[in-house]
Formats: structure tokens, sequence, C-alpha cells
């Protein structure tokens, strides 16, 4: 990965400078540390921060083509660039560097906006043309790598992170509707982002922009088929399909003029990319996680068994809740959001072991569940859908309990919860949201905490908004289908990838390859009767298929665990009492004017006595505590740190070329 700025006079009155596009760059010096530079053309200019991945000696941006009329940033890999310079030199494109950047550029001039579709890859980009004077924005399929834009003063303003925009707005705003929609949805809907005026690509789009205005396309969307048009084949068939797919897209993977690690959970997913990797190259394998000693939620002993099968160099990174509380305020800052869980903050840390250790990219295995069905909210939307057709059946919610066994939902009590909580919007399972209701309420629980003025402010149902975002097929898609869609589009893209991932790892400047998100695999595994990917209620049944005999039996029959890390405890102890006593006073609630000083002082109470909290006061605890975070450091006193620029800077700060110069 890297970072990329950019600025789009639209008529041209108000020119981007250097000093604005040093200032931009120097924002995302994180996401780049190899190498810089800016690039100024007429009302365009642009600017990058470099991880030298590919040909590190040439892939040199921002790029030009020889005619020195079209110009790129770039951040992301293309894992076909060698086929696609092939195929551009067969049609007699001569090249002058290995880079997958230049590839793209070459690509661009022959095939114009269609470029984007015979891209294999994860990315963000910008493509300058002079000879239309149009810019065109672009990001990856599924969402991987970020990009954030805003209008201001006539002008465009483009940027890998948001925090490289707001030295050139004057007063940046929070926008609590967004912040509204986090809360209840776990990520703001797509597009938004929880800075007023301030808008992301979503997954697959791409933005032109010239003087006559702005046009957006989507050149790719998930989407599945009609019943009756799904894959044909036996499971052992269709398996077989999707091994090859899989080895591919893990062999392509591993293209890189660095040496290439794993992320090794213990899990089906990360152990089947390690299992392929082994194949695909006899070079040495050196694979990281995180532990948790003494924790329920601890996998070490399941990563163990791979590490012994495969002989392993791995390496890892114990932490605990002390560990974790150190670190939140810095994942904050990465992640340009609050959180609802503290499950981010390792897999920052961790993206430091991998950097000590000399490496720069690893493979993880991230979008498993959504491609292929591993969830428990897509086993819990078969039950509850189940469950509706007769829903004054007592036998039919209690299968619930084989999903959940860390629950503890034995005896009569718990019937009782199964109805209240599983049970919610069982009426009514043909809306849109039926599979997400259950986990959407425990999350929106948190909102009992917002300030009366906050609440004054809302003027739009978070629901609402997500739902204008669904494609019209959506309602002709079954249960399953309807809440794979709903985590593959919205909390993928708009959580796991981004707070969870491209933040964390970039945190370190190191890059994260997802092999089980490829378009090949995804278009595949969307093709296929959801009965091969959930047999019954066992999840992701053709890759286990896939897998059998690879590796150890307890891996391959290993029930999901979602990844989870310890909540923020230690808050409540004399570790937390300098974040009780500033971010969470009183004065310093008011201050921030999210929520009620009241309310939260009740949960400080409640975590002071030494009551055990439930899930929801943990959520509460960590939102209230990192939202008071995320306003310190971008809106409150923290904020004081971005450097400001004046709109008219004066020019010749930085490492600059001329779009007339290369």
């Amino acid at each position: 990965m890297c970072g990329i700025a950019g600025i789009f006079s639209r008529d041209g009155r108000l020119p981007p400078t250097a000093a604005e596009l040093d200032v931009m760059q120097g924002a995302l010096a994180h996401r780049g540390p190899d190498d810089n530079g800016i690039l100024l053309s007429g009302n365009t200019g642009l600017a990058h921060t470099r991880l030298a991945i590919i040909d590190p000696a040439g892939g040199v941006q921002p790029m030009s083509d020889a005619g020195r009329r079209v110009h790129l940033v770039f951040n992301g890999e293309i894992f076909n660039h060698p086929e696609l310079r092939a195929a551009l030199e067969r049609e007699g494109c001569r090249f002058r560097t290995r880079s997958d950047t230049e590839v793209v550029l070459e690509l661009y001039r022959a095939r114009g906006e269609r470029f984007l579709e015979e891209l294999n890859g994860q990315f963000a980009l910008a493509v300058w043309d002079e000879r239309v004077q149009r810019l065109l924005l672009a990001r990856d399929r599924v969402g991987i790598v970020p990009l954030h834009y805003t209008w201001h003063g006539g002008r465009l303003l483009f940027a890998s992170e948001i925090k490289a925009l707001l030295p050139l707005v004057p007063r940046p705003e929070p926008d609590v509707e967004a912040l509204d929609q986090l809360m209840t949805l776990w990520a703001p809907v797509p597009g938004r982002t929880l800075f007023r005026g301030m808008h992301q690509l979503r997954p697959g789009e791409m933005i032109s922009v010239d003087r006559n205005g702005m046009r957006r396309r989507r050149y790719w969307q998930w989407d599945y088929p009609d019943q009756g048009d799904y894959l044909a084949g036996s499971p052992d068939s269709l398996a077989e399909e999707l091994d090859a797919l899989l080895a591919d897209a893990t062999r392509i993977r591993l293209r890189a003029d660095v040496p290439v690690a794993a992320y090794l959970s213990g899990g089906l997913d990360s152990s089947t990319l390690v299992w392929l990797i082994r194949r695909a190259t006899r070079a040495p394998l050196s694979t990281f996680s995180v532990e948790f000693p003494g924790s329920s939620l601890d996998e070490s002993h399941h990563q163990d068994a791979l590490v012994r099968t495969l002989g392993l160099d791995h390496r890892r990174l114990a932490l605990g809740g002390d560990e974790i509380l150190g670190a939140l305020d810095q994942a904050v800052w990465h992640a340009e959001s609050p959180l609802f869980r503290t499950a981010p903050v390792p897999l920052g840390l961790l993206s430091g072991l991998v950097r000590e250790n000399g490496y720069r990219v690893v493979v993880t295995g991230e979008g498993a569940d959504e491609v292929l069905g591993g969830y428990d909210i897509l086993k819990e939307t078969k039950v509850r859908a189940f469950w509706a057709r007769q829903p004054r059946s007592r036998w039919r919610p209690l299968l619930l309990r084989r999903l959940y066994p860390w629950m503890n939902l034995a005896g009569g009590q718990s019937d009782v919860y199964l109805q209240r909580f599983f049970g919610l919007g069982l009426e009514r399972p043909e809306q849109p949201f039926f599979s997400h209701l259950p986990r959407w309420r425990s999350g929106s629980r948190c909102r009992v905490f917002w300030s009366a003025d906050l609440r004054e402010r809302m003027r739009e149902d978070p629901h609402d908004a997500l739902a204008a975002e669904l494609p019209s097929r959506f309602f002709d898609y079954g249960p399953f289908q309807r809440a794979a869609y709903l985590e593959a589009t919205h909390l993928l893209p708009g959580y796991l990838l981004s707070t969870q991932g491209d933040r964390m790892l970039m945190w370190h400047s190191v890059e994260g390859r997802f092999p089980f998100l490829d378009h090949r695999v995804v278009d595949f595994a969307n093709r296929l009767d959801p009965r091969v990917k959930m047999h019954v209620l066992e999840e992701k049944y053709l890759l286990r298929r896939v897998m059998r005999g690879r590796i150890p039996d307890a891996v391959l029959r290993r029930r999901k665990q979602p990844y989870r890390a310890p909540a923020p405890a230690g808050l409540a102890g004399a570790g937390g009492a300098d974040l009780r006593d500033d971010l969470m006073s009183a004065e310093s609630i008011r201050a921030a004017g999210y929520f009620d000083p009241v309310a939260v002082g009740r949960l400080l109470d409640k975590m002071a006595s030494g009551r055990a909290l439930g899930h929801a006061d943990g959520l509460a605890a960590a939102v209230v505590l990192t939202t008071q975070m995320w306003h310190r450091r971008f809106f409150g006193d923290g904020a004081d740190h971005f450097r400001r620029v004046p709109s008219r800077a004066v020019q010749g700060i930085g490492k600059a070329v001329t779009g007339d110069g290369g």
C-alpha cells in the first residue's frame, strides 16, 4: 500500500500549490515511508507517499506516460500486472519500468475508462488526463483500499485518509448522523464518513471530474443469481474449481520484490492460505499472530497444530488488557473513527511486530466468511427464517443454542432471552434487514448515552439511510443471500477492511493481501447455491471439502470463532484512572457534547463497583471512551497538530515535478 492525495480546481481560478500537496503527503507519511513526490499540472496537483513493493527502483510516483500528458498516483497492487504487460506489449506498447504502476498507466491509455475491468488487484488511484482535462478516481471492487474526497472552495480534494484533507479545510466538523449510523449499524453507510461533507468512494466505483461537473459509475457490484441459475456440478467438482481459483489467487499475491509473510489465527481461513503458500513456493514462510494469555479468546494452541504440521517460522505477540488500553488512542488516530470494540488494537500492534522482523507484506484471510458462508449470523438467519414459518413453535428457537454454546443458553430463563433477543422482527422475515436486527439492536443500545442536544440533531434513521443504498435486485435474494450481501457490502468494507484492516496495517507501513477477495473467487462463490456454502448449519462447507487431508483435523473441524480481543476492563482499575479523570470526566463529556454525563457517570460507577459488565455495557464503555479520543484528536485540543496551510500557499516546498517535465 501507499498514500495518494491531490487537488483538482474545477474552474482553474485557485490552482493547487506545492505547499498544499506537501502538507497532504506529510499526513500520509506512515503509509509510504520509502519515497514521496508531487506533481503540478495546471489546475491539478497529485501527491504520493510510497511503500516500495514492486520494482523499488523504477516505480516512483507520480508517474507520467512518455508523452507527459497522462499522470497517475496509485495506492495498492495489481496482481495480474505481468499478464497485462505481456498483452499490452503484443499491442505495441513499450515499458520503461517493471512496475505495476506503469502497467495501470498504459492500460488506461489503451482502454480508457474500461481499463478498471481488467485489473485484478486492490487499489485506489487517480489519473489526471491533460488531453481531455479530466481527473478520474477509482477504488477496487470490494473496498480493500480507501479513498476519500471533499469539495471545498470550488476544488475537489482527495486522499487515502481523511487526515490528509483536514489541513486544507478551515473548520472540519463531525457528521453526527454518520456517527449514529456507526452506533446502530457498526459502520457509516457506504460513501459516508464521520466527517461532515467528506465522502468515500464506494467499492467498485469510479468518479470522473472535469469542468462540467462530476460523474460516477459502478464498474463492479456484488450480486447473486436467480434461484435455479446456480453453478451446476457435484460438491466434489465445485470443490476442485474452488481449489484451483484459490491456489491461483494466492500464487499471484506472492508476487513482490520483497519477502512476503502471513497471518495465522489458527482458524480454517488462515490455515488454508498458509497451506496454499507452502504448496506454491519452497521458500521458508514466516507467520505472525497475537495471543491473549489466560483469556478464553486466546487461539495459540490451534496455531501450534499448524506450525508443527507445516514447519512454520512463527512469531507471536502476547497482549493483555493493559497493553490494549495503552494503545487505544493511537488506534483511534489511525482508524479516524471511534471503535465498537478493542479488536483493531492488537492487529495494529501486530503489524508493528511484522515490520520489526523485516516484512512489509502479509497474506491474510479476511473475506472468506463473506464469500464462502462462514459467519454465525448466516446460520442464525437460517434458523430464524425457519422459526418465522412457525413463530409460536417452542422448539425451533432452541436450535440457536447450537450456534452460541458460549452464551450459556441453558435453562428456562434462556428461553425468554431467546424469544426477546432473536425473535426481533420475526413477524416480518421479508424485511430487508431481518438478518441483522438482533445484532444492530445490541449495538444501538449505546445510543441511550447520547446527549439531549445530539438527539435533537438526528434527522435520518440509520436503517433508512442504508436501505437507500440497496440495489433493486436485493429484494430478489433469499434470506441467506440478503444477510451475506449486508456483511459483504457494508460491514466488510466499512469496518473489517478499514478500521480493522488497512488502517491497522498502515499504522506500521505493512501491506495486507487477501486471496479470498480475488474477484474471480468472489464471482465464483456468488454463483454457488447457498446450500453448498453452508450445508444445513455447517459453515464454509465447500472450503472444508477442499482442505480435507491437508490440515490437521482439529483445525478443519473447528467451529468458527470470531476474532475478538479483551474488552477495556482495565478502564475500571488503577491503570485507567487517568482516562476516567480526563476523557470520561463529566466536564470532558459535557464539553465534547456527544454523551449525557449523568448516564456515563452511572456506567463508570458500575465499572468501579466490580460488578461484571454485560455485552452492551462493554460496547458502551469502548464507544464512549474512543469517541472522546476521536473528538479530541480531530476536533478538540489534539487537532492543533494538523499543519494548516493557506489556500494560496507559496510554491516550492517538497519534491515537485510539473506536468510537462515528467
